[in-house]
């Protein structure tokens, strides 16, 4: 599937390409409603009502992904709370042994997150996945998501990364999308970033369930 003779390096997604999307799902879709439903003393049905269009309207935007920007609109530590249920943070399948592997060899490992440094930093503590990347690049650093070309041209300003002999593993379409208008051409979908799901039919990409479908790297 890979022809890894010809790549150079990795750039690998955190949440739903490493790690279990349903953590994020369960923590979004159920612990913030229920929380914000006691603060506002109302159902958690109306609760979720009334978030769904506040969420809706900053996806695709850098503040979707901040948990500042989250705790100011809905005057919640959101931090604090996510790092109340961290047990729930879990790797996906072969997670570790591509990493391993990858590791082993001579291709640059850098770790390519739209996740806030707080959350970043939960998740790496909760996993130990750190010590595999030779970089983090974060889209808060950059000033823009990754849906955004100006995203794409500020990293390879930093990385100098080829356009040919780059692989880039991501569970969001929209992004992948951004970086193939951007002219990279080795982009591979995660069919299955959230555990608890059946896996999606993606057609776009090439597409595997998770990391260990990669496999082997020579």
């Amino acid at each position: 599937m890979i022809n890894w003779s010809k790549i150079e390096a990795v750039f690998l997604d955190m949440d739903g390409t490493l790690l279990d999307l349903k953590f994020d799902n369960y923590f979004w879709q159920t612990i913030v409603p229920e929380h914000y439903a006691e603060k506002e003393g109302i159902s958690v049905a109306d609760a979720i009502n009334l978030l769904a269009p506040i969420f809706k309207s900053q996806e695709g935007l850098l503040n979707w992904y901040c948990l500042d920007y989250w705790s100011d609109m809905l005057s919640i530590n959101i931090a604090e709370l996510k790092h109340g249920v961290r047990e729930h943070i879990q790797v996906l399948p072969n997670t570790h042994e591509f990493l391993e592997a990858l590791k082993a060899s001579d291709i640059r490992c850098v770790l390519v997150t739209n996740a806030h440094e707080d959350s970043l930093n939960l998740k790496m503590q909760k996993t130990g996945l750190m010590k595999f990347f030779d970089t983090v690049i974060c889209a808060h650093d950059v000033g823009y998501p990754k849906e955004h070309q100006l995203f794409w041209q500020t990293l390879h300003a930093v990385e100098q990364f080829g356009l040919e002999d780059t692989l880039f593993v991501d569970d969001s379409l929209s992004v992948l999308r951004s970086a193939e208008q951007f002219g990279m051409t080795q982009l591979v979908a995660i069919t299955c970033p959230d555990s608890s799901k059946k896996p999606r039919q993606i057609e776009e990409f090439v597409a595997v369930e998770h990391l260990g479908k990669l496999l082997p790297i020579n």
